[in-house]
């Protein structure tokens, strides 16, 4: 009872208005480590946006497969930096999250799409690599952005067309990010 109540009371923290101390909340949570994650995807619903934000990063850290749909559904914040963070936790998910984040390619908003564009090249799975390619001719920037920076990530000889063929993008973010990647390759 004394672990579930400590836990429940950093989780409180992150919402303090001193950095610091939410980081290190997060910090304590994230040594916790399993015991915390159920009372963290909780906290993904929670009215302050630093809670879910830090939840967020915190269930990333600990890296726990029950966190995957959750976060999934976090990337629909209405906060970017909840998103941002969610995002980034997906990553760090591994393979576990590459299946539900390619299907989020075709997700009806574009920061859902970019967000997961951006997360599935942390991950680096070649798996992704056809889901990316369709995906760099999504209407908006940064969901291409994230698209091409993904695929150069991976580095899959798949990507060397779609990646030349960004170079006459519209967004110079695009074109940058390929020809980078191309001088790379």
């Amino acid at each position: 009872m004394e672990r579930e109540d400590n836990i429940k009371r950093l989780i409180q923290t992150l919402q303090d208005d001193d950095e610091l101390v939410r980081v290190q909340a997060s910090e304590l949570l994230e040594e916790i480590g399993e015991p915390a994650v159920e009372p963290l995807i909780d906290a993904l619903d929670s009215p302050d946006k630093n809670i879910r934000r830090y939840s967020a990063r915190v269930l990333g850290e600990i890296g726990d497969e029950h966190a995957v749909e959750p976060l999934i559904n976090n990337l629909r914040d209405e906060n970017k930096w909840v998103r941002r963070e969610t995002s980034g936790a997906l990553s760090k998910m591994g393979d576990a999250a590459t299946t539900p984040l390619i299907g989020l390619l075709k997700d009806p908003d574009w920061r859902v799409r970019g967000g997961a564009a951006w997360a599935l090249g942390r991950i680096g799975n070649k798996k992704a690599v056809d889901p990316l390619i369709n995906a760099m001719e999504d209407e908006s920037g940064f969901v291409r952005s994230g698209a091409t920076w993904a695929l150069g990530t991976i580095g899959d000889e798949r990507a060397v067309e779609p990646l030349k063929k960004a170079l006459n993008d519209k967004s110079s973010y695009v074109r940058k990010v390929a020809e980078k990647f191309l001088d790379e390759m």
